[in-house]
């Protein structure tokens, strides 16, 4: 396995080091929780501006959808077409 921190050199850390190294790390992460926190609040104010634009797009369509119901011609060019078969003419047998 690759040593992570490669500007380090590979040896052995003490029990004081690592203890050292573990408090540098701890209090690293503890002062970057308000930054996070910040982000946090952030992003999901962007996704509650989101929530809120779909909806009043959607509330938008279908009002547009309720005062303007589909025109006749809209819907005759949207049925499908009947085929119009015309019987076949009888003829009356000659005798």
């Amino acid at each position: 396995m690759e040593n992570m921190n490669q500007h380090e050199p590979e040896m052995e850390m003490t029990a004081e080091e690592l203890a050292a190294k573990k408090a540098d790390m701890l209090k690293f992460y503890e002062d970057s929780i308000p930054y996070l926190d910040a982000q946090l609040n952030y992003e999901k104010k962007l996704a509650e501006i989101d929530e809120v634009r779909f909806r009043r797009a959607q509330y938008q369509v279908q009002m547009a959808m309720m005062m303007n119901p589909p025109s006749e011609e809209y819907d005759e060019q949207n049925e499908p077409e009947e085929e119009i078969v015309q019987p076949k003419e009888r003829k009356l047998k000659k005798q």
